[in-house]
């Protein structure tokens, strides 16, 4: 199939990283693709059980909006952890890293993260020339995977001061109830987020912050600039997919947006 049409999908983008020389961005949504259904349209998931020739046409018009080849876009098989993978080169959906986090010095590749309500972070140090990416659902939040994404940015040459991360489009507090269990566990491991949750009206249960708590502690880290799109995914299913709100509505199955970032000129845009 080759379809890639010449208009576009939107993409909503980070001015941190908008000013960030030499780097390319995007937080797509569902808007702008070819897939059907509960699926429509740009869903880039792969094993989503979608069409894979309409996955692939998606996330190539995801890849072709940042300038970047198709063929080099790479996205990790997500298991909601704190690992982070090298990236030197593409590799093919079946040999998908397990992993939650990548990073790579290499122009032209692009790094992409799926998500439907959990957070993708986009990281970038110009003056390293280094860039990465982490899906950060809560469980990989509280392990640290942002902060395993810096530490391999550093291996690769970028400063803490110099890093800039943008959280993309995700399940705000006030639509992300959780139970006592959630709550008590991360008041166990630092009894400072408590201020990241509010008593929801279901007895014993809270609204806990994502967003928020992942700005804080990628700011903890001691990344130079921090900043949050704002969008909530669960509030809008015109533009963005939602495993919760897929869930509260019975829905079988809910397609993935894709967010990437990617580093320098590319090969496809040369040869362009």
């Amino acid at each position: 199939m080759n379809r890639i049409t010449e208009r576009a999908p939107p993409r909503r983008s980070s001015g941190l990283l908008a000013d960030a020389s030499g780097v390319r961005h995007g937080f797509f949504g569902r808007e702008g693709g070819i897939s059907n259904g509960p699926f429509a349209s740009l869903n880039c998931g792969q094993g989503s059980g979608d069409d894979p020739d309409k996955v692939r046409e998606n996330r190539a018009r995801a890849a072709t909006a940042l300038g970047a080849s198709p063929d080099r876009l790479v996205s990790a098989f997500q298991v909601h952890g704190s690992g982070v993978h090298r990236v030197e080169a593409p590799w093919s959906p079946d040999d998908r890293p397990r992993v939650d986090g990548l990073v790579t010095d290499r122009p032209g590749l692009a790094l992409g993260i799926l998500t439907a309500d959990c957070a993708p972070v986009l990281f970038a140090d110009p003056e390293a020339g280094v860039i990465g990416a982490a899906h950060a659902g809560w469980r990989g939040a509280i392990g640290g995977v942002t902060d395993e994404v810096v530490r391999q940015m550093e291996r690769l040459g970028a400063t803490r001061q110099t890093i800039s991360a943008a959280i993309g489009p995700t399940i705000s507090g006030r639509n992300y109830e959780v139970g006592p269990e959630f709550h008590d566990e991360f008041i166990a491991a630092d009894a400072a987020n408590a201020r990241f949750f509010m008593p929801s009206e279901k007895d014993g249960h809270f609204m806990f912050d994502l967003p928020a708590y992942l700005e804080q502690r990628l700011g903890a880290a001691g990344l130079g600039k921090v900043e949050r799109t704002g969008h909530c995914t669960y509030d809008d299913d015109r533009r963005f997919y939602s495993y919760r709100r897929a869930t509260h509505r019975g829905e079988k199955t809910y397609g993935g947006m894709i967010a990437a970032i990617t580093l320098g000129p590319s090969e496809f845009l040369k040869e362009e």
